[in-house]
């Protein structure tokens, strides 16, 4: 029940997919490093706090110090807890969410619990950009910008994509090439490095 339907699901009969990818793994670069920072954080907390050992013979000078170190392990470790069950969560979303074009429009599916599938047709496309930055570069993605005709669509820009040169030529191609005689069906199920 709270899985999210399939995003081919939501395609007419009369449309064939193009395209279809999730955002570039790099996307979760962020994620990983505030809950690796967080977590060593914690572990170094965590040792530079008595342990039990030590409290019991702290206590002896102070009887709320025990109290204090419990108070403080239970602490740290909930909080590395919180952080973890977060970047599980935001894992969870990232896989789920999917970008798919095809022959009429472009769409974007995302959320576990509040799903929502945002769209614009190809029709209305009047420009399209791919920006790079240098770690788009060395990484293999972009950010695409598609412009419509006077007002902002609900996928004006699509960041992380992979593949960007190759997602721009085939939009390209279905909406300012000859319709029907597009070569872009399947172009990214095909093997990126030839043999």
């Amino acid at each position: 029940m709270l899985a999210p339907r399939e995003i081919d699901e939501y395609l007419l009969p009369t449309e064939r997919r193009v395209i279809r990818v999730r955002q570039h793994w790099a996307v979760m670069l962020k994620n990983v490093l505030q809950t690796g920072g967080f977590l060593l954080l914690m572990v170094i907390a965590e040792r530079y706090i008595p342990d039990s050992a030590e409290c019991v013979a702290l206590s002896e000078r102070n009887a709320d110090l025990p109290l204090s170190c419990a108070i403080v392990d239970n602490v740290t470790f909930y909080l590395a807890l919180v952080a973890v069950l977060r970047f599980t969560v935001m894992t969870i979303l990232w896989w789920i969410e999917r970008i798919v074009i095809t022959d009429k429009r472009v769409m974007l599916a995302q959320g576990i619990i509040v799903h929502s599938v945002g769209m614009m047709p190809l029709g209305k496309v009047t420009d399209l950009t791919f920006q790079r930055t240098l770690g788009g570069r060395m990484l293999g993605y972009g950010t695409l910008v598609v412009e419509s005709a006077g007002q902002i669509q609900a996928l004006n820009q699509i960041d992380y994509m992979p593949r960007p040169e190759e997602v721009y030529e085939a939009l390209s191609e279905l909406v300012f090439g000859e319709k029907g005689k597009t070569r872009a069906t399947g172009m990214l199920a095909r093997p990126r490095w030839r043999k």
